[in-house]
């Protein structure tokens, strides 16, 4: 019992890191219709920024600011460069353009920082927590209280502020939000300034959890987190929370009980379910399209 409950908390905290990063594919799904798959790589860049400034002696909550800052403006430049341009052409071709983004994220970290992994320092010195057999590392406490609060202030953002209900109208009818004073091209950019934000942190949160940093480690977090938003509904905020949570959960279990190799397949196997049987997702709705 005590390892099923152990296996919950650690599934918790790795489902939280999901769920951040998920929160940046669901948000500019829902703006743009957009899968950027260049956004789990953002999660490298802020790993990488965070990285070198502690290496160098600048404190943890200027390295954390610094990062923050360099992936939104990553983020926006991306989104001005490479997606702006392609904004009214066919999908594929966004697809195309994020896939070579990302690649080209990947071997500019490559060419600046090198192939070999480096060793992220230990940033978070809390006493592991111990409830009836059941341990709650420093990490997780941090990862958890943090996760938690973000999703809080971006569903508040989303649902009680301006900016959140221009996002809401221009992804409902991006023409008529046009035509009501709203400015696409800035609530766009706005979207993928908290998209990168969002996956900066996770970024930091991920390398303290795994301290190993590579050019291409926010790949399998980034393709998991892409998962886990279509789990519970892309383009929908809770959603992306939910299906976050549940992914980190399955995860743990199956590395847990059945086996640590096959966990991954185990992950991509519920994205081919789902997409089959409910394609919208847990929190999604069946939408039909006259023609």
């Amino acid at each position: 019992m005590n390892l099923f409950t152990q296996q919950i908390v650690n599934g918790l905290s790795l489902g939280a890191i999901y769920a951040l990063i998920a929160l940046g594919y669901t948000m500019v799904y829902g703006i743009c219709k957009l899968i950027n798959f260049a956004h789990g790589d953002i999660i490298m860049v802020g790993s990488y920024i965070a990285y070198v400034l502690l290496a160098n002696g600048i404190s943890l909550p200027v390295s954390i600011i610094a990062s923050v800052v360099g992936c939104v403006i990553v983020g926006v430049l991306i989104e001005k460069i490479a997606y702006k341009p392609l904004r009214d052409t066919s999908r594929i071709s966004l697809l195309i353009t994020a896939i070579g983004i990302s690649y080209l994220l990947q071997n500019l970290c490559q060419l600046i920082m090198g192939v070999n992994p480096l060793t992220f320092p230990s940033i978070i010195n809390i006493e592991s927590l111990n409830f009836f057999g059941v341990t709650i590392t420093g990490n997780m406490l941090v990862t958890l209280i943090i996760s938690i609060i973000l999703m809080i202030v971006i569903d508040l953002l989303v649902k009680k502020t301006k900016i959140g209900k221009a996002m809401r109208a221009v992804s409902e009818d991006r023409e008529a939000a046009s035509l009501m004073g709203i400015n696409i091209n800035s609530i766009i950019s706005i979207t993928f300034a908290i998209g990168s934000a969002l996956a900066a942190i996770a970024g930091i949160l991920w390398a303290a959890n795994y301290p190993q940093l590579k050019p291409t480690m926010g790949s399998l977090p980034g393709i998991k987190a892409f998962i886990a938003a279509v789990f519970g509904g892309i383009g929908i905020v809770p959603g992306a929370v939910l299906g976050g949570f549940l992914l980190g959960l399955v995860e743990t279990m199956t590395k847990a009980y059945i086996s640590t190799q096959f966990s991954d397949g185990i992950v991509f196997f519920i994205l081919i379910v789902m997409l089959i049987f409910k394609p919208n997702g847990i929190l999604g709705k069946n939408e039909k399209e006259k023609v």
